[in-house]
């Protein structure tokens, strides 16, 4: 039963976890049990259930939408979106937002225990899918008391997420918000994550995923962040930010030091990020990805993941994002039409390459605000 959150669980997230019922059966054919998930709520659910959202996270998020992440003190990742009078106005809003299953902040995922031998599944974990996060998803919406949603919202793997749950569950979604990502995982992305995995099993310390008993494959999921981080940000962006200027020094080193800015900061993302983050879970969720592939799915046209939905979809693509380009999003643009589903479509401009969404973007905020308040 759900439990009305306090005005302070309000404003600040209601952080909960819940053991579901199970098993959960995936689609590589195993049956996961038990499946627990992390969650967050901000606002309060209506009386007839119609102003509740969910909102996905991307590959490397969690559920901390808008409140502190509970390791890193730092702001929720999607804080200057979500809130009282924000363009997700949870004042309106009653917002949903979980941890996806196979990560490391609550959800079960390979640090779990796995309950037949009493120990980490590490690389015993099943293989998931975006649609199993998904399927996982509505089990807890149904736990929760949620029969449908007024919005799923996601950018990134959580726009991939918001496509999958407007495809199999279409009856649960009345509105549909896609930003910055895709129906299908590229050549070129399956290549970069295929670098970052072979980093962190190329690291001593992985031991074939079973280290949770040690120290864990640092300095391989550091490289791996570091190689994915250059692909969420633009050649522009890291101009401006950093051009060629040298890092605390006035004249090159002529050695393998840090000697540009640039360098830095990758080797500060990386080391931060291994201390928030599961070099398995890393593993399985890059994966997830690499499977994602919508029109599969569904027969080989992408039309037909779409076809007789009622559900209303708004896209939202950035100049300068190359690893999910606009090509992407327009492609699923011409899918929709082709199916007949209501859709609109926007290109942003933005210096900051697909990260974009996750920054101060006063056109995404009017456009998420007009469409999600349509027709209410």
């Amino acid at each position: 039963m759900l439990t009305t959150p306090s005005s302070l669980d309000q404003r600040f997230g209601l952080s909960r976890r819940v053991v579901l019922p199970g098993p959960l059966r995936l689609d590589g054919g195993a049956l996961l049990a038990p499946v627990e998930i992390a969650y967050e709520t901000y606002g309060t659910l209506a009386a007839d259930g119609g102003n509740a959202m969910l909102v996905c996270h991307a590959l490397t998020g969690d559920q901390h939408l808008a409140s502190a992440h509970p390791r890193t003190g730092k702001p929720g990742w999607w804080q200057r979106m979500v809130g009282p009078g924000k363009p997700i106005d949870t004042d309106r809003y009653f917002v949903i937002c979980t941890n996806v299953l196979g990560s490391c902040m609550g959800s079960t995922g390979p640090a779990s225990t796995d309950p037949t031998t009493g120990r980490p599944y590490a690389m015993t974990f099943p293989v998931i899918t975006i649609r199993d996060m998904v399927r996982a998803q509505a089990l807890l919406l149904d736990h929760l008391g949620v029969a449908r949603l007024m919005a799923v919202v996601g950018g990134s793997m959580g726009g991939m997420q918001a496509l999958s749950w407007a495809a199999t569950f279409p009856d649960r979604v009345e509105k549909c918000v896609v930003i910055a990502s895709t129906a299908r995982h590229s050549a070129q992305n399956i290549a970069f994550h295929e670098v970052g995995r072979q980093a962190v099993m190329a690291d001593p310390n992985w031991r074939g995923g079973d280290y949770y008993d040690g120290d864990p494959p640092a300095a391989g999921l550091a490289v791996a962040r570091m190689a994915a981080h250059i692909t969420y940000l633009s050649e522009a962006g890291l101009t401006e930010k950093f051009g060629r200027r040298l890092q605390a020094r006035a004249q090159k080193s002529f050695g393998f030091d840090a000697d540009f800015q640039v360098e830095s900061y990758l080797r500060h993302q990386g080391l931060a990020f291994t201390d928030r983050f599961d070099a398995n879970s890393y593993l399985y969720i890059t994966r997830a990805l690499d499977y994602f592939d919508l029109a599969e799915e569904h027969g080989g046209l992408l039309a037909n993941a779409f076809r007789g939905t009622a559900t209303r979809f708004c896209l939202v693509s950035f100049d300068t994002d190359w690893l999910y380009p606009t090509a992407e999003s327009r492609s699923i643009v011409h899918a929709l039409m082709a199916a007949g589903a209501p859709a609109s479509y926007v290109e942003l401009s933005s210096p900051f390459g697909h990260d974009a969404f996750l920054l101060d973007s006063p056109e995404l905020d009017r456009v998420i605000h007009g469409f999600l308040s349509a027709g209410r």
